[in-house]
């Protein structure tokens, strides 16, 4: 199986603790966050993605705004820059431990962090990265 994500998810699965908007959001991404530790590749996807999929039951996501689109564009631009390629919509990637352990660099380096900005989750995130990823739910095997 394939996950869908949007772009800006590849930065938000990297300190992800198992906090969120609601119990339903929270499980949902539990789910999402197992397949990923399996393995599973994920694809690079435009708008809501697997991860909304709950908040989209909701009146008024923010799924859809400007702001999140525009934290999409910039995340797809720095990740790309990380990997070494341009990185588009239908792109595909695979989350192995090395790639895994340069996303977690980089975040805390700053070097992804631009997508981040005015992000609710900013300081939550910041503090999980300063505090060498402890109890983050994406684990996977060297």
């Amino acid at each position: 199986m394939t996950i869908r994500l949007r772009p800006h998810h590849l930065l938000c699965m990297l300190t992800y603790v198992g906090k969120g908007y609601s119990q339903a959001f929270t499980d949902n991404y539990d789910r999402i966050i197992e397949r990923l530790v399996r393995g599973e590749e994920i694809m690079i996807g435009e708008g809501p993605d697997e991860i909304c999929q709950p908040l989209l039951e909701t009146d008024a996501p923010h799924c859809h705004n400007d702001s999140v689109m525009e934290r999409d564009a910039q995340a797809l631009h720095d990740v790309g820059q990380l990997l070494g390629q341009k990185l588009q919509i239908g792109d595909r990637v695979t989350i192995g431990y090395p790639t895994l352990e340069s996303f977690r660099q980089a975040f805390v380096d700053g070097i992804t962090r631009t997508a981040c900005s005015g992000c609710e989750w900013f300081e939550l995130c910041t503090a999980v990265s300063a505090n060498a990823y402890s109890g983050v739910k994406l684990r996977v095997a060297e």
